[in-house]
């Protein structure tokens, strides 16, 4: 079981850590109509919330859904300011102690990670793995088939209920993770939540320990819901396949995209976060380009975008792109 929280449930509803909360949650969000109504009454209500979490008589509101298509079409569920402002109370306190019950090789939403991370991580990978190119290297790429629409209410509490025994702070959970539900009644986390993106972490951690410690799988990489493992030994990678949707299922109640699993090695170009990674360099998905000038043109050359996407194109080989774009 390893540590448990020691965290209260007053850790997470002080007030001190409602202020602090909301310092954190209104950085670049002050021009917005629904916060400037929050805070032009904000001590009020703040100490009405707090009062709510106090006396358990809190409530989540409903969602305001709207949909996005970048990079791929995605319904957002926006919840309401105080709801927010609760759901970065229970963040700030949470996630520094899951955070280190995870494993190094999870790259989303996590402090000093990110898609830069995982791919270097992967090139590191592939040197060892490959014996600097001296083997073929097999990878395996997974994807979950709608993630967060899948993920069960019951079993997540339930893994979460192994290291807090505060029985407020599930309480309160359970108030945030049954605030939202798909088709399916107790099933689905919604995308526009702070908290989504560490229930997903400490669910998808399952996943992890099991393919670090069962699986034994020396070479594997999280980043959300897509994983890879590198091998030069494709037929384990083969038999390891079937364990995996096996553990999925039964644990977790959640598939692999069948469409998006596949095995093939470094030097046929492996598709991973928005880059096509070879053994010594990657260059970007024609996917990702497309997207890139699109957006360019629809903000009307901002500097501020351009700049952002220099940066990213740093990361890899792609000095051409970046003379179209400054040719732009």
């Amino acid at each position: 079981m390893g540590k448990i929280c020691i965290h209260t449930y007053n850790n997470i509803t002080s007030l001190e850590n409602l202020l602090l909360a909301w310092q954190e949650f209104v950085k670049g969000k002050r021009h917005r109509k629904d916060v400037q109504k929050f805070e032009k009454y904000l001590m009020g209500n703040i100490i009405t919330l707090h009062k709510n979490l106090v006396d358990m008589t809190y409530r989540h509101s409903k969602y305001e859904a709207f949909n996005v298509s970048d990079p791929k079409p995605r319904n957002i569920h926006k919840a309401q300011v105080k709801d927010r402002l609760v759901h970065h109370a229970i963040y700030r306190i949470l996630y520094p102690f899951f955070d280190k019950k995870f494993i190094f090789d999870s790259y989303s939403c996590r402090n000093e990670k990110g898609t830069h991370r995982a791919i270097n991580q992967f090139k590191n990978f592939a040197y060892k793995s490959s014996r600097n190119n001296t083997r073929t290297t097999w990878v395996l790429k997974c994807d979950i088939r709608k993630f967060f629409a899948s993920i069960d209410h019951g079993i997540l509490i339930q893994i979460i209920a192994k290291h807090i025994l505060d029985k407020q702070i599930i309480w309160l959970l359970l108030i945030v993770i049954n605030s939202f539900h798909t088709k399916r009644r107790s099933v689905g986390l919604p995308l526009g939540n702070l908290t989504s993106q560490l229930f997903a972490n400490i669910y998808m951690n399952e996943l992890d320990q099991f393919m670090k410690h069962k699986i034994k799988a020396k070479y594997y990489i999280r980043y959300a819901d897509d994983f890879i493992i590198l091998s030069h030994d494709k037929d384990w990678i083969e038999s390891i396949l079937p364990q995996i949707k096996t553990f999925l299922y039964d644990k977790l109640r959640i598939e692999l995209h069948p469409k998006k699993v596949s095995i093939e090695t470094i030097a046929s170009g492996i598709g991973y976060l928005g880059w096509v990674n070879f053994f010594d360099h990657r260059v970007l998905r024609t996917t990702t380009k497309k997207r890139i000038f699109r957006n360019i043109q629809k903000k009307q050359l901002k500097i501020e975008t351009v700049q952002s996407y220099l940066g990213l194109i740093s990361h890899g080989n792609a000095k051409q792109l970046r003379e179209k774009i400054n040719n732009l």
